[in-house]
């Protein structure tokens, strides 16, 4: 039997878990090649929101986090949808959430369920957003019905900025 103790910590979902080994979400995002002159990473959010649309808790945020004093945070308001829900009222970097900018390709992100509080079964969208300075805004929203024991694959495309979005529940 699972035991668990549910916290939000900076934002982000977090819940410390005993007992019975959890699944594990797995995220594959593909930041197409863009045929620019000027290239620059998207700044990328992803977090889950519940079927009503109300924000649950952050899985990733990417930014340029080297920039001297946090001077990369600046441009996370970009990541419009995100910033309003949740990014303004972050202290950041978030430990186990912030990282740096990601490449085009497919990027892969595992989470074990374990640390998710508020993952309880039932309905979620996973919502991805992605701004690019000189380029382009895209949001993706991929419903899913999340179901302890029973794995499945989601997916949803972007228009531009971000390619396929798939998630992966494998119990």
């Amino acid at each position: 039997m699972l035991k668990s103790s549910l916290f939000i910590a900076g934002g982000a979902l977090a819940l410390t878990a005993t007992g019975a080994t959890a699944g594990q979400l797995v995220l594959d995002i593909d930041i197409p090649q863009q045929k620019v002159a000027e290239y620059h990473k998207p700044y990328v959010a992803g977090w889950l929101e519940s079927a009503s649309g109300g924000h649950a808790g952050n899985l990733f945020v990417w930014y340029d986090v080297k920039k001297r004093e946090g001077a990369g945070q600046k441009w996370l308001q970009d990541v419009r949808t995100w910033w309003r829900k949740s990014g303004r009222d972050l202290t950041l970097p978030i430990d186990g959430v912030t990282s740096t900018t990601r490449a085009p390709g497919r990027q892969t992100l595992t989470i074990d369920t374990a640390k998710l509080s508020g993952l309880k079964p039932g309905a979620y969208v996973l919502v991805v957003e992605a701004a690019r300075e000189a380029g382009g805004h895209d949001l993706v929203k991929v419903p899913f019905t999340y179901t302890p024991g029973k794995g499945g694959t989601v997916s949803g495309k972007g228009d531009g900025e971000l390619g396929t979005v798939s998630l992966t529940y494998k119990p």
